[in-house]
C-alpha cells in the first residue's frame, strides 16, 4: 500500500488485503535502520486472524521517501498524520527496538486511537555508544557489525539470513539512515513520563538473551506501566520477530483474544 503525506510517498505492506473498517488494525514499527521486512513472518498471520495489518516504513525507510525524521517526538506526530490519512480507529501498536519508543511517544501524544501496545525487544530509554554513532554517521560497515555483535543472539537462526545486513547495505544506508535513527533513539528523554501515562492494555515482550535492549532494562520498563504484562523468550537475542517469530506472534495473540 502506498499513500501519500506531506507530499511524500509513504509505504505499508497490508499482507495484499488492504484495510477494512470493522476491523482493527495492527500497526507493526520497525527498528533503527530496518524496513518492513522484519515483520514478514508476523504480518501475513495476523492478517489470516482477521485483523488488518500495516509494516510502515519509515521516512527514509524501505520503500518510503526521504529523508529520515531524526527524532522519536517528529515520527510520532508523523505516524499521527498517517493514521488520519487512512481514518484508523481501534489502532494496536507494535513496536520493536526504536519502534518501541515511538510506539510510547506517540501514545504519550494520541492516545485515543489506541486500543492496546506491545512493546518489543525496547526499553523507555534507548542511549547509544558514541563510537556507534560515529561509525554510523562516517557510513562505516563496522557499525553494522556493532550492532549485530550486540544486537543478535543467533544470526545463524534467522530464517533467510540475518535481515541486518541485506536491508541495511550502503554507505549512504548507514550514514543517512542509520546514524540518524541513532541519534534519535539517543536523544529520547520523555519515556519515563510516557511510559508512566499509558492507560491502554500493555504487552511486553522480552529477549532473555538480549543485549541491545537487555532484560533488565525491559523489565523496568514495564514496571512503569499500570497493570501491564511481560513475557520474556528464552535463548532469544533482539530480533524476537526473526528468531523467535512463532512464539512471538502466539503470545500477541493471546494478548489481543483477552
Amino acid at each position: 500500500m502506498k499513500i501519500t503525506i506531506q507530499n511524500k510517498s509513504v509505504y505499508a505492506s497490508d499482507a495484499g488485503q488492504g484495510i477494512e473498517n470493522s476491523r482493527d488494525t495492527i500497526v507493526f514499527l520497525h527498528g533503527s535502520g530496518l524496513s518492513h521486512i522484519v515483520w514478514s513472518l508476523t504480518e501475513q498471520f495476523f492478517s489470516n486472524k482477521k485483523f488488518n495489518v500495516l509494516s510502515i516504513d519509515l521516512p527514509g525507510h524501505g520503500n518510503s521517501e526521504g529523508p529520515c525524521l531524526d527524532s522519536i517526538e517528529k515520527i510520532a506526530d508523523w505516524l499521527e498524520k498517517v493514521f488520519d490519512e487512512l481514518k484508523l480507529k481501534n489502532i494496536i501498536l507494535v513496536g520493536h527496538s526504536q519502534g518501541c519508543l515511538e510506539a510510547l511517544e506517540y501514545s504519550f501524544k494520541y492516545k485515543d486511537r489506541l486500543k492496546k501496545i506491545v512493546f518489543v525487544g525496547g526499553s523507555y530509554r534507548m542511549p547509544v555508544h558514541k563510537d556507534l554513532i560515529n561509525l554510523a554517521s562516517a557510513g562505516d560497515s563496522d557499525a553494522v557489525t556493532l550492532m549485530m555483535k550486540w544486537g543478535f543472539e543467533g544470526s545463524k537462526k534467522f530464517i533467510g539470513g540475518n535481515p541486518v545486513k541485506k536491508i541495511i547495505q550502503s554507505p549512504r544506508d548507514i550514514s543517512e539512515i542509520l546514524a540518524v535513527d541513532l541519534v534519535a533513539c539517543n536523544n529520547y528523554e520523555n519515556g519515563s513520563e510516557a511510559a508512566k501515562a499509558i492507560n491502554c492494555p500493555t504487552l511486553f515482550i522480552l529477549g532473555e538473551l538480549d543485549k541491545m535492549a537487555n532484560l533488565e532494562s525491559g523489565k523496568k520498563f514495564a514496571n512503569l506501566v499500570k497493570n501491564s504484562n511481560t513475557y520474556i523468550i528464552n535463548g532469544s537475542g533482539h530480533m524476537i520477530m526473526i528468531e523467535k517469530a512463532f512464539e512471538m506472534r502466539e503470545k500477541i495473540l493471546e494478548f489481543l483474544n483477552k
